[in-house]
């Protein structure tokens, strides 16, 4: 928590880990609990699966929408899945910013490399790593009943990223999830309190010299 008195610029926390790494757990966590926080909600070309709701859970547009939202530089960052085509609306994550508070984003490190070209002041980059490569496994066996070809795949693609650890500021490795959670909220908080951050510090101080 911090001074309410002084007002502060929101940050863009990303939340980056291979799958089974517990990523999501986290962030459920964080939204749950801290207030000020919200998930950012993607743009996508693909058709909405049943139950997803157009504005919450994706902002559901057409490929000539998306390439005019590139060109017009809308996007913070952006990326083509599975020839679908994803990216996250500047205007919504500038609002939110401005406004003091915190979006949440669920990126791969390609995008998080794009949003430290586009918004490298207001990031805060988090990495999650399992405890062992034994238990990564171990949790996406537990997910469902794929065959070895697509563990292997799995297995591959989750090398991989963990090969960019790195490039992120931050890294937490997740062997008890409630810890976990306790130390990206820790991070959250600590950023938060970032001198650059609060551009209400300059005149609480003065008011209160002036007082004496």
């Amino acid at each position: 928590m911090t001074d309410r008195n002084v007002p502060r610029r929101g940050l863009m926390l990303v939340l980056s880990s291979p799958s089974g790494a517990g990523k999501s757990t986290i962030s459920r966590a964080l939204l749950r609990d801290e207030h000020q926080l919200s998930m950012s909600v993607s743009v996508t070309t693909r058709t909405p699966r049943p139950g997803e709701v157009h504005g919450k859970d994706y902002y559901f547009i057409t490929v000539d929408e998306h390439r005019h939202m590139v060109a017009n530089g809308e996007l913070l960052e952006h990326a083509k899945v599975f020839d679908n085509y994803y990216g996250t609306p500047r205007a919504h994550v500038e609002k939110e910013l401005a406004a003091g508070h915190d979006v949440l984003f669920d990126i791969d490190w390609q995008g998080t490399q794009q949003l430290k070209s586009s918004a490298p002041n207001d990031l805060v980059t988090v990495f999650i790593l399992p405890p062992s490569i034994g238990e990564l496994e171990r949790r996406l066996r537990g997910r469902a009943q794929d065959s070895e070809e697509v563990m292997r795949k799995r297995m591959a693609r989750a090398a991989d990223e963990m090969s960019h650890w790195p490039e992120y500021e931050y890294i937490v490795v997740n062997r008890e999830v409630d810890e976990s959670i306790a130390q990206v909220r820790a991070i959250l908080t600590a950023e938060r309190l970032r001198r650059e951050r609060r551009p209400g510090l300059a005149d609480f101080v003065n008011d209160m010299r002036g007082g004496l």
